[in-house]
């Protein structure tokens, strides 16, 4: 277990590593074709409800991708993390100027006091973030587990998506039990499916 977690974070160091190295105008670029693709994605654009998040550090800035989820008229849900439980509260975000606050992973998040819960079992898609993946679907996090908690959780239709830089996708990720699989990585280059 400890041989994983250290296997783990060093993937995750050379990861962020790579991913820091690209100059901001290639990164910009590929993350346009990111945002392309996914607003080209037959499972996307079906979906009605739409579970996305707020880019952290290390994952791929959303800013644009929310803004653009609410004008193509998607119920835009976020979570809001509980860090004592590790667990989340999903809620449906109208407006992001107004319905954001700080939370406490230092990540804005939706207002409990603007925003509305929504039930699970009512999302159509789910971005889940990740700072890793393998091209069977397996991922790293930020070692927390708040979305290996969640992923079980979400209907068995529901759709699993991450979003990734090129990079971030290595040959194997070495995976623990209470480890999750998404079920589709859309990179800059190409869509992979779940092998």
């Amino acid at each position: 277990m400890e041989e994983i977690r250290a296997m783990k974070d060093q993937i995750r160091t050379d990861t962020v590593t790579e991913i820091n190295a690209l100059p901001k105008n290639q990164r910009n670029a590929r993350i346009n074709a990111i945002e392309k693709r996914l607003f080209e994605f037959a499972n996307f654009l079906e979906s009605r409800i739409v579970l996305m998040y707020v880019g952290g550090k290390n994952e791929i800035p959303t800013g644009n991708i929310l803004k653009l989820a609410h004008e193509y008229g998607k119920i835009v849900v976020l979570p809001a993390f509980d860090a004592s439980s590790y667990k989340m509260k999903l809620m449906k975000v109208d407006t992001l100027e107004n319905d954001l606050r700080d939370g406490p992973r230092g990540v804005a998040e939706p207002d409990p006091d603007r925003c509305k819960r929504v039930p699970i079992e009512k999302i159509d898609i789910a971005i889940i973030p990740g700072v890793a993946f393998d091209e069977k679907g397996a991922r790293i996090g930020t070692g927390r587990g708040y979305y290996d908690r969640l992923i079980p959780r979400l209907s068995i239709t529901t759709r699993k998506v991450a979003l990734a830089f090129e990079e971030q996708i290595v040959p194997q990720i070495p995976m623990e039990s209470h480890d999750k699989f998404v079920d589709i990585i859309i990179t800059d280059r190409r869509i992979i499916y779940k092998i």
